[in-house]
């Protein structure tokens, strides 16, 4: 199983998971034009796409739908509450979208996905962790604190996508209004730098091996912050052999998945 991150931050989320014959679109944030682009350089169509993957209604996760809808059949999987509101604001979208239940496990060709919920500002936001044989894959940003369900989720995956949204000082000290700042910092918010840390070592020590960072904000972070304070807390836990990534905001960025190993 591999992923490649098309873009990753406030201006759009788009990630292809693939398996074998089986390609899975986690958002599509961006717009179609560059979805096609972007799968043109993996070798593939729209049309080779198994199913798109939402994780919530935010315009930077379904941007693309609209129109994806319009010239393509690909299936659309939302959990109901996603669901009904993509109906409501995209009528069109009804024959595409398909309801799934959180928690619950549902086959999509070579892999088992399985959505959990996440901590954010709309109801039932939803993380992924997709599985293959020996191979799992978590998939976790927008979130506004670490969750129990979210760990539960993540625990053992090999590889996990998982939030490093702001800096705290960046972003407190910034030019954003301090509406628009509560909003970040709070319990249905996005995680900071530091957030991301504390639960890349709590996935490290659960047997994650490879950690990508991601929905980075352009205004209030680098990834260069981003990756040293996460690579600083992994390296004082002794998790120096785990791989740290940073997705880029535009660019791909292609990632194997480590095998799971769950640890006691």
């Amino acid at each position: 199983m591999r992923l490649v991150v098309f873009a990753s931050g406030s201006s759009g989320n788009c990630a292809l998971v693939r398996c074998g014959d089986t390609n899975l679109l986690l958002d599509a944030g961006i717009s179609l034009r560059r979805i096609k682009t972007a799968l043109y350089t993996q070798g593939l169509t729209v049309e080779d796409l198994r199913g798109v993957l939402i994780t919530h209604e935010h315009s930077d996760h379904v941007a693309a739908l609209r129109t994806m809808a319009k010239y393509h059949a690909v299936p659309i999987y939302a959990p109901r509450t996603v669901a009904v509101r993509l109906c409501g604001a995209m009528p069109e979208l009804e024959d595409r979208l398909r309801r799934i239940r959180v928690d619950e496990p549902f086959v999509l060709g070579g892999v088992t996905v399985t959505a959990f919920a996440t901590p954010h500002d709309t109801d039932q936001s939803v993380g992924y962790r997709l599985e293959s044989g020996e191979e799992a894959l978590g998939c976790c940003t927008d979130t506004g604190h670490i969750s129990g369900e979210m760990l539960s989720a993540l625990r053992g995956c090999g590889t996990a996508l998982i939030e490093a949204n702001h800096d705290i000082d960046m972003l407190r000290f910034g030019a954003y209004p301090p509406a628009l700042k509560r909003r970040i910092l709070s319990e249905r918010g996005h995680l900071s730098n530091d957030d991301c840390a504390r639960l890349a070592c709590m996935l490290a020590g659960s047997g994650t091996r490879s950690l990508i960072l991601g929905h980075l904000s352009r205004e209030n972070n680098t990834p260069r912050r981003a990756f040293e304070t996460v690579r600083a807390a992994l390296d004082a836990e002794g998790f120096g052999e785990v791989a740290l990534h940073v997705a880029p905001v535009s660019g791909e960025l292609a990632v194997e998945i480590e095998r799971c190993c769950v640890s006691n």
